[in-house]
């Protein structure tokens, strides 16, 4: 019989050994597969990177990848959004746990990476371009794929805090374990500061509270047959300052409540060659906003997304996969304030099918179709198509893709009282991507490049002649990403990426040739880490963003920036390490969105125990 270690729950949410391997992604085609059998283009942030860098947001940590762009209003915990190759923030899809948490009551049903710091989460894939046909609504710039801890054999546990400028306190705690048929595992992480002021004139502090927990629990009844549950919840208190207008010191806060769960059910038959994951999944994003603290709310939001999935996956060569499913969502939302309350909700249907076929040794080929029904607007059906191929088993990758994507209208853009148009149509987009990964001197250096092409098409928009939302624009992005990873020592690890992103209005309006809003053209970083032979570990990481604009006009300019930050940390003895970073070492003064604040240099030091 199959063993427990290759049911869909492992093909699907990552198992614990395969999670920890890099050659492995799961994002490219929702189950585990080789980079070798993958023609898009990934990056992969690990446990031990999430730990060496000591990021508080996940943000940061994706700002060092090729093709990312973001933008933050102002301090931790501000509104922050994430841009890949170009697109729009709201056409980037976001998993947490296999769980898709875009907020149904956003009005682009976008997902505020604000609230989202490292706490436990070990790992990160980025997939960039269109891939609607695994993913379906919403992944037309890519996919953001969080993941936590799974369970070690036996027992651990890991314990940190640290303590640093503007009176911040960043601690978490884990313990996870195996017995007999149960795995499990729980984490939590709690995150305050004073912070500074968000908007970059003002002289008051806004500070921040986020408290984060996860658990999950995995019962292996058999070696076919296996039972997943996952949690994730985050609460968030967050003092900002007024955007109504120029940003500017005011009383206003926003809290946030964040719930995430996963039950899966997961059984192979046929002596493994076809499993069967069949799973429920929930969101729920409650956030409510005061104009002054101590108060009842005076406006809120509350969006859920109850989800139905199945997945199956009939193997019956080597050579060959079918990849098909089911999935049903049931998206609403709910808004009260000024007087007014308002709810929507729809449904959308959703089958799709996905064939993965070797037809000789190194050539891996992919393709799929996908149709979604939308309750309001119908159908769309997205095809998608990538090769992989090696001549050296994988020492050299030559990688094509074609991907669409569509992302459907938001339900505030559909129904909201005011601005709400009903006859929208889905945002469409197609994708092109060539590139290879060049692997030297035994892994010691590898290399990538790609270039990608992508338009987007019906994109929606405000019309200011009509005071409604319609489907206005068009864009285009071209460009070229680049990344290296050198190890020229076992003691010293260089890892470095740059991308190229010309994002450009294509509407044909006033506007038509500009480059698109918040989203610099080049951007590098680099990063290198030493570990000493008496076990200390250095390092430094170096990012530098070109210039933007903050307006579709193009007439306020964002500047360029370069951010310099160090990291060490010193194991004291097999348990214990004490770790620090400075931030912003030089002082940089910089934005990511106009008339925002950001952080100085800042300094911090911690302990860190594991059992």
């Amino acid at each position: 019989m199959v063993k427990t270690g290759i049911s869909l729950i492992a093909l699907l949410a990552a198992t614990p050994a395969l999670a920890q391997d890099d050659n492995i992604v799961v994002t490219a085609s929702g189950i585990e597969q080789s980079r070798d059998e993958v023609g898009q283009a990934i990056t992969v942030i690990d446990a031990q990177t999430i730990q060496t860098r000591q990021a508080v947001d996940v943000v940061d940590l994706l700002a060092t990848t090729p093709g990312v762009r973001f933008n933050r209003n102002g301090s931790t915990g501000g509104v922050t959004g994430v841009s890949l190759r170009g697109a729009e923030t709201t056409q980037t899809l976001v998993l947490i746990d296999g769980v898709k948490v875009n907020d149904p009551s956003g009005i682009g049903d976008g997902y505020d990476f604000g609230h989202l710091l490292t706490g436990n989460i070990k790992r990160i894939e980025v997939l960039r371009g269109s891939n609607s046909v695994v993913h379906g609504s919403q992944a037309i710039g890519g996919v953001v794929n969080i993941m936590t801890g799974v369970p070690v054999e036996g027992f651990g546990a890991n314990a940190s805090v640290d303590y640093g400028y503007s009176d911040t306190l960043n601690a978490k705690a884990d313990v996870s374990g195996t017995s007999g048929i149960a795995s499990g595992g729980v984490g939590a992480a709690y995150f305050r500061t004073d912070g500074i002021s968000s908007a970059a004139g003002g002289t008051e502090k806004d500070g921040y509270e986020n408290i984060a927990t996860n658990a999950r629990l995995k019962l292996a009844f058999s070696d076919a047959l296996s039972l997943d549950l996952r949690g994730y919840y985050i609460h968030a208190d967050l003092d900002y300052d007024s955007f109504f207008g120029a940003p500017a010191d005011s009383s206003d806060v926003s809290k946030l409540d964040q719930y995430v769960g996963y039950a899966g059910l997961n059984l192979a038959l046929l002596d493994g060659k076809l499993t069967n994951r069949a799973a429920v999944t929930y969101l729920r994003n409650d956030r409510d906003y005061y104009f002054v603290r101590g108060t009842d709310p005076d406006y809120g939001y509350s969006g859920t997304n109850l989800r139905f999935e199945y997945e199956g996956v009939y193997a019956p060569v080597d050579q060959a996969k079918l990849v098909f499913g089911y999935e049903h969502e049931r998206p609403d939302y709910d808004f009260f304030g000024f007087g007014s309350t308002s709810s929507a909700k729809i449904n959308i249907d959703s089958v799709y099918a996905l064939a993965i076929v070797k037809p000789f040794t190194g050539l891996s080929v992919t393709g799929g179709v996908r149709h979604d029904d939308h309750s309001q607007f119908g159908g769309a059906t997205t095809f998608g198509a990538n090769a992989n191929y090696t001549p050296n088993a994988g020492a050299t990758n030559i990688r094509l893709s074609y991907g669409e994507g569509f992302k459907a209208p938001s339900l505030y853009q559909l129904y909201d009282t005011f601005s709400g148009n009903s006859a929208l149509r889905p945002e469409r987009s197609k994708s092109y991507d060539i590139g290879f990964d060049q692997s030297l001197d035994g892994g010691r250096a590898t290399v990538s490049v790609t270039a990608f092409m992508r338009n987007t098409t019906d994109q929606i928009n405000y019309d200011n002649a009509t005071f409604s939302y319609s489907n206005l624009d068009r864009t285009r992005a071209k460009g070229v990403e680049a990344s290296i990873a050198l190890k020229p020592v076992d003691a010293l690890t260089v890892t470095g990426s740059y991308s190229y992103v010309d994002a450009r209005d294509r509407s044909g309006g006033i506007n038509d040739g500009n480059r698109l809003p918040r989203r610099a053209v080049n951007a590098v970083s680099v990063s290198a880490d030493y570990v000493w032979s008496f076990g200390l570990s250095t390092g430094a990481t170096v990012t530098m963003v070109g210039d933007s604009f903050d307006n579709a006009a193009n007439t306020r300019r964002l500047d360029g920036y370069a951010l310099a930050g160090l990291h060490a940390s010193l194991p004291l003895g097999e348990h214990l390490e004490v770790y620090g970073r400075i931030d912003n070492l030089f002082d940089e003064a910089y934005a990511t969105a106009y008339g925002y604040g950001v952080y100085g240099r800042s300094a911090f030091g911690g302990v860190r125990v594991r059992f």
